[in-house]
């Protein structure tokens, strides 16, 4: 999505990611994800994966170091990416999807002074944790989502929906329990990550108009979505994002859910949020959600939350990045390319 918009803007795009990956410009680095080879719950922090996952990165740096990109976007969870681009003098803006931890956040701290390495958050709460720890000048540029796909789909039903994985940091129980208690129908999406989880805290409570709809297609989910008078997001941690509820914005579908992370940032004055974990709280929200106007719902979604808002962006930090490299005179591997042309593009 984030190369159909760039292209729609006018720029070059290449793509590096495991073979398969659908893209007209895909450069293939590896066979397949490395979930597929090496389970993570299995091979975590074993030597196997750790060498699939650099001669993968590895095979990116030699193509970029010698492909004269103006520019990288890393959305990998591998820091040698950043500490390769900062010392071959390549322009690069890494989207941090995860708080600050372990080997990434490392990373940033060594190279977040270089003039061309440049760093995004998805949210003001996100970049809050990163300034604590000592980081404090990251962009912030929202996710993205297909506003042409998820779409108001005429009158809403009489159900809510609940969508998103199956596991116990998701606040699904949480959610039930207030439905029950407001007396509406909940139709839940979403994997079973958490088995014993499933057994215990939802599958017991599946009664009284409370269904279980399984792991199920886009189209169906976004016409559920849609369709739906109110959508439930219960995040019991702090949400980096929270893709679930822009996406019910597009539809037009007003949220109400729990105070956690960047979700206020995401649902604004479209919904409602009460503390996290306060199940009698939630359930009065439940029984306020007709009450919002849905055409707002889309505008906000439509504004703030597209794949043109993200890409407005990421153009910014690009620029940026680009400009930082330039006013250093940096040396640069094969740093000739049209880099006048796309700063003239992203100006």
């Amino acid at each position: 999505m984030l190369c159909r918009g760039l292209r729609a803007a006018g720029h070059e795009v290449d793509l590096y990611a495991a073979d398969g990956s659908h893209d007209e410009s895909l450069v293939p680095i590896c066979e397949a994800p490395y979930d597929e080879v090496l389970p993570w719950r299995i091979y975590r922090g074993t030597s196997e994966l750790a060498a699939y996952q650099r001669h993968a990165f590895e095979r990116v740096l030699l193509k970029i170091g010698a492909g004269g990109y103006d520019v990288v976007h890393n959305n990998s969870l591998f820091p040698e990416i950043i500490e390769w681009c900062a010392r071959a003098g390549i322009p690069c803006v890494t989207s941090q999807h995860v708080p600050p931890f372990g080997t990434m956040f490392d990373a940033v701290v060594a190279t977040c002074k270089e003039p061309h390495i440049g760093f995004t958050v998805t949210s003001h709460d996100q970049r809050a944790l990163w300034a604590d720890r000592g980081c404090p000048e990251l962009d912030v540029v929202p996710n993205g989502i297909d506003t042409d796909r998820w779409v108001p789909q005429g009158e809403p039903q009489d159900y809510l929906t609940w969508v998103g994985r199956i596991v116990p940091n998701k606040g699904l129980a949480e959610a039930i329990q207030a439905a029950r208690r407001a007396r509406v129908k909940l139709r839940i999406f979403g994997p079973v990550e958490d088995a014993s989880y499933f057994a215990e805290k939802v599958e017991p409570f599946l009664s009284k108009g409370i269904e279980f709809h399984g792991h199920r297609s886009a189209d169906r989910l976004r016409s559920e979505v849609a369709h739906a008078r109110g959508a439930i997001v219960t995040p019991l941690w702090d949400e980096p994002f929270g893709l679930v509820a822009a996406e019910a914005l597009s539809c037009g579908t007003p949220v109400v859910g729990f105070d956690r992370g960047a979700l206020s940032e995401v649902v604004g004055d479209c919904g409602i949020l009460v503390p996290g974990g306060d199940i009698g709280a939630l359930t009065q929200a439940i029984r306020r959600v007709g009450r919002f106007d849905r055409a707002a719902c889309r505008r906000r979604a439509v504004e703030k939350l597209s794949i043109g808002a993200m890409i407005s962006g990421y153009e910014a930090s690009y620029a940026a990045a680009i400009a930082g490299a330039r006013l250093a005179a940096l040396p640069r591997l094969a740093w000739a390319s049209s880099c006048s042309s796309t700063s003239e593009l992203l100006a």
